[in-house]
């Protein structure tokens, strides 16, 4: 059993075993807000957060939410979101392969097009997508699309008026498919390169096999080409993974990712180049092998999906815990115990993005019904909501 605990800088030493009744005695010491009906027995916890070495936030020392704001409906299966240079919204429907635009200001959605020779499984599809930093001259944007043999990473070319678009060319093929466990998160990091979280294809042993794409963390170029500092000559940049849904970054460059566990916990992670995050012999906190968490939720409370930094706190949609999780964190370490925020008040939410303005856009994901236990859709369903995010006090 490994305890969870701040990443030093140094090459990772495994922190010292202990009882899940000792860590969850810890857990019920410590943890407030973000707790209910915990109790310690011989057995695992049933629903407990975890911010290793976290003290309780303290009011005005973490970053808060203001009110909701819808800004549109009647969205399907949405899944995807990226903001273009001139403020609106670009989101992908996993089961009908549409992108969509979204104004600023919100209002009906504009169909662009559909993505062709996409697979729809119980969670394959059109999954993540990311345009490109010079959208406004290349009209790029990159996205991960499910397969009927395989998942590949490919660029698409938006018309100058939104009216359609193309598959330019694949970038990245190989990963393999199946029914779940795809990821399909893709975000460009402040190295401009492309990062891709992928599942294991609901067979375990991919994420600790060398060769196989997936259960990993992807790293390519945007013409598909591999960067020189990957750990090795291949897109793997990190292994052991189960099914990672969310990827952001810190101000200072820090890799954050949130995974989907199995029953046990759901974990947030700093990504370290060439490192294993112990799945599927750990899980969370529960097993000795990998980097430990900074943090770990019950699925029950989390089921994470897309996740996005702003305001000294990582933001994470939790899908079967259908709430907002928040998590301070400075430097690769969190700071303050996991505070939840919208419980049951919009269902699931899917994904999490920083819109130019500074506030939070949040999609939620209640007609996707296929999986995580699926919430009844209400009127309206499925939305995008904007959040203002207040910065910590000084």
């Amino acid at each position: 059993m490994r305890a969870p605990g701040p990443h030093p800088a140094t090459p990772k030493k495994q922190a010292p075993g202990r009882s899940l009744a000792s860590v969850a005695a810890v857990g019920c010491m410590f943890l407030g807000l973000a707790l209910t009906g915990c109790t310690v027995t011989g057995t695992e916890p049933e629903r407990t957060a975890i911010a290793p070495s976290a003290p309780a936030p303290v009011p005005g020392s973490v970053a808060t939410l203001g009110e909701p704001e819808e800004l549109t409906t009647g969205l399907e299966a949405p899944w995807g979101l990226t903001f273009l240079p001139d403020g609106t919204a670009l989101v992908s429907e996993r089961i009908s392969g549409r992108i969509l635009r979204v104004s600023a200001g919100g209002g009906a959605h504009q169909t662009v097009g559909v993505v062709p020779d996409v697979e729809v499984s119980s969670e394959g599809g059109l999954l993540g997508i990311v345009a490109s930093p010079d959208f406004g001259d290349d009209r790029t944007v990159y996205a991960s699309i499910s397969g009927a043999d395989e998942n590949r990473i490919v660029a698409l070319t938006v018309a100058d008026d939104f009216s359609s678009l193309t598959v330019d060319r694949v970038l990245l093929d190989g990963i393999q498919t199946a029914d779940r466990h795809h990821g399909g998160r893709i975000v460009i990091g402040p190295d401009e390169h492309l990062w891709i979280g992928t599942g294991d294809a609901f067979q375990p042993e991919n994420a600790a096999t060398e060769d196989s794409l997936n259960g990993k963390i992807l790293r390519i170029a945007t013409d598909g080409s591999i960067p020189a500092d990957n750990p090795q000559d291949s897109p793997i940049y990190s292994s052991g993974h189960r099914n990672v849904q969310g990827i952001a970054f810190g101000p200072d460059g820090t890799a954050y990712a949130s995974e989907l566990g199995h029953r046990t916990w759901d974990e947030i992670n700093v990504l370290r180049p060439g490192t294993d995050y112990g799945w599927p012999e750990t899980e969370g906190i529960a097993g000795d092998t990998g980097e430990p968490p900074i943090a770990a939720i019950h699925p029950d409370d989390a089921s994470p999906s897309g996740m996005a930094y702003a305001a000294d706190s990582l933001w994470i949609g939790a899908l079967g815990g259908r709430r907002l999780w928040q998590l301070p964190v400075d430097g690769g370490t969190a700071t303050a115990e996991p505070i939840d925020h919208l419980v049951g008040t919009y269902g699931r939410i899917r994904t999490v993005e920083v819109a130019p303005d500074g506030t939070l856009w949040l999609i939620t994901s209640n007609t996707d019904r296929a999986t995580w236990g699926g919430t009844d859709p209400r009127p309206g369903d499925d939305r995008i909501l904007r959040v203002p995010v207040a910065a910590p006090a000084s």
